[in-house]
């Protein structure tokens, strides 16, 4: 089994960028996040360089500049963050936390059915 990539809070909102729009140029990330951060490109590369090394990233060269590409996608990250919550904040007894997500979401139909289906597969 893979390790974990414990990624920030910071490295969250590159890689949104990386997984919108791959493969990515750092000067592209800093363009995307203007709006919300005012960070500099020496922060943004800074930030790639530990998203390569944590293995979130593959960085490969074209010409003068290099391209980022995810080696991990949003739903494996979300997966071990929210592992990673459960293991630390609830103790492995989600069971009140997932009640309180649900009755606070506003779910589809096929929400509710595929939560009907996982419930059900539970009880077996």
């Amino acid at each position: 089994m893979k390790k974990a990539i414990r990624i920030t809070e910071a490295e969250w909102e590159v890689m949104a960028v990386v997984w919108d729009r791959p493969p990515v140029a750092a000067s592209t990330v800093v363009e995307a996040l203007e709006h919300r951060k005012q960070w500099t490109l020496a922060t943004v590369r800074t930030l790639l360089r530990r998203l390569v090394n944590k293995g979130a990233l593959r960085q490969e060269s074209e010409g003068k500049r290099y391209l980022y590409t995810p080696l991990i996608s949003m739903a494996e990250c979300a997966r071990q963050e929210s592992e990673s919550f459960l293991d630390r904040v609830l103790g492995r007894a989600p069971s009140e936390a997932i009640l309180h997500l649900v009755k606070r979401a506003e779910l589809s139909r096929e929400d509710i059915q595929g939560l009907r289906r996982i419930l059900r597969e539970k009880e077996k």
